[in-house]
């Protein structure tokens, strides 16, 4: 979609396009409200602007919606599916790397109280469990902040890759 096709949308269908790219209907209203664009450059500049708005509640809401890192996202909505391509890239075949993986996230979520979340798309499964094993050591001040960079950071390619389809 061209920033010109996604400018001719009604609110409800450019809210609509927008909300699986990260479950904060704030953000999805805010960047649609900024309409038009005149660049895809514009679009994403907007997008990352809306992002500084987010509060700990959104991130929680849009966490809920993204599966651990190795495992298979359910469903067939678009949220599933952008999730399934984003991790299909890593490849994942050798057990002692699931394992590790698996370990790893049950490990965050004990400490952290939520899913680990880090952009797959360009990393490979040994740079994301070297990740992994890092922010562990990361204070929950610290780890907040990074979650919610690495969440910026999916939301941002997605619409990226929504105006360049």
């Amino acid at each position: 979609m061209t920033p010109e096709e996604f400018n001719a949308l009604s609110e409800f269908e450019a809210v609509a396009l927008l909300r699986p790219l990260v479950n904060i209907p704030g953000w999805a209203k805010q960047v649609s409200d900024g309409r038009p664009y005149s660049s895809v450059e514009q679009a994403l500049q907007s997008a990352e602007a809306a992002c500084e708005s987010w509060q700990p509640d959104d991130i929680t809401r849009a966490l809920s919606a993204h599966p651990r890192i190795g495992e298979r996202a359910n469903g067939s909505g678009k949220e599933a599916q952008l999730s399934r391509s984003e991790q299909a890239t890593l490849n994942i075949s050798q057990q002692a790397i699931i394992d590790a993986l698996h370990d790893g996230n049950q490990r965050y979520e004990q400490r952290f109280g939520r899913v680990f979340l880090i952009r797959a798309k360009g990393r490979s499964s040994e740079e994301i469990l070297e990740n992994l094993q890092r922010r562990l050591q990361n204070s929950p001040e610290a780890e907040y902040q990074e979650t919610a960079q690495q969440l910026k950071e999916i939301t941002l390619l997605r619409f990226k890759e929504s105006l360049q389809s």
